[in-house]
């Protein structure tokens, strides 16, 4: 991949409603190339969605975020992949990644309730095939993802008293 490209990326990853108009002026290309750049990036699926990051804390919303540490035997002739599918085909799964150390995978799921996620856990992923252990962490609380920090402090507005 070229330069452009990853200069593109960069722009697009810091704010995707970017226009190509203004990438075009960022880099000192002309519209078309932009365009053009990210369309074939598109077609490529190099650039697969468009996103928002959202501080769900802020919106009225009691959703359970868990983070599970998977061990697994690995398939012979695919690997950790055939079983990574079966649990990213799982509507409650967000991010499935195979990892080195003391597990394979990494599995975030969101559900409405502790006990969804639980139940998730208990019926649905421990239950397959190749899995040997499985390790819930819930995700309590959110400082910063995907580089935005979710600033929450309030600013202390007591007057200073010194003696």
């Amino acid at each position: 991949m070229d330069d452009l490209k990853h200069k593109i990326l960069d722009i697009l990853k810091e704010d995707s409603r970017r226009s190509p108009a203004l990438i075009a002026t960022m880099l000192g290309i002309t519209e078309d190339e932009a365009t053009a750049a990210i369309r074939q990036m598109e077609d490529e699926h190099i650039i697969v969605k468009y996103a928002t990051v959202l501080n769900w804390s802020k919106v009225d919303s009691d959703k359970v975020n868990a983070l599970i540490e998977v061990q697994i035997t690995p398939e012979r002739g695919t690997g950790f992949d055939a079983i990574a599918e079966r649990i990213y085909l799982y509507p409650e799964v967000k991010s499935v990644y195979l990892m080195s150390g003391a597990y394979d995978l990494l599995v975030e799921i969101e559900g409405r309730t502790l006990r969804e996620v639980s139940s998730f856990v208990s019926s649905k992923l421990s239950t397959l095939d190749r899995v040997l252990s499985t390790k819930t962490h819930f995700i309590l609380k959110k400082y910063k993802q995907d580089g935005i920090i979710f600033d929450d402090r309030e600013d202390d507005h007591r007057m200073l008293v010194s003696p």
